[in-house]
């Protein structure tokens, strides 16, 4: 059901628009690992580790390698659509690619696995701040040490390349409240 794709891609979309002015811009690249090193108070060496990956990650992910530094969603939805379309294989490797290379920065003491505190930063450094809903995000994966990434990885790749709504889906559920 594409339609059901398209309205997760759509919520995506917002969840990576980090100012909420309705756009996805070189702005919001700017703000999420600006925000994500001053709440991580991660030291200048490493702190510019991270927003050099983080800026790589948008330019390879989202706005593409040689694509403007701002996207509208229709533009975004289209060219995830016109990949999903053109090759499904290819598109769900690349969605894996996407999300172990953001979860890899996120998991800042490299343990391979997303703690609660972790996941709650990430989701402010992109302006989410509704602690409360990514707290029962969080508790959803029933791993109260610490998510594995690639359970965390596995979870958002359904969540962009699953078109089959009878799916459990604990991204498009939660990103729902939160946002």
């Amino acid at each position: 059901n594409m339609d059901y794709l398209t309205g997760k891609w759509k919520l995506w979309y917002k969840m990576l628009d980090v100012n909420h002015d309705g756009k996805i811009s070189i702005e919001d690249v700017e703000e999420s690992r600006n925000k994500f090193t001053n709440l991580h108070e991660l030291l200048e060496e490493k702190a510019k580790g991270v927003k050099v990956d983080m800026e790589n990650w948008w330019t390879e992910y989202i706005f593409g390698q040689n694509g403007p530094k701002e996207i509208s969603e229709a533009d975004f939805v289209k060219r995830l659509q016109t990949a999903y379309e053109t090759d499904k294989a290819a598109f769900v490797k690349k969605m894996e690619d996407c999300f172990n290379t953001i979860f890899d920065v996120i998991d800042t003491n490299k343990d391979r696995q997303i703690e609660l505190d972790e996941f709650v930063l990430v989701f402010k450094a992109f302006g989410h701040e509704n602690e409360q809903a990514v707290t029962k995000f969080f508790g959803l994966y029933n791993a109260p040490a610490g998510i594995p990434i690639k359970d965390i990885v596995a979870a958002y790749v359904k969540f962009t390349t699953s078109d089959n709504s009878n799916d459990t889906d604990y991204v498009n559920q939660s990103l729902k409240l939160v946002l």
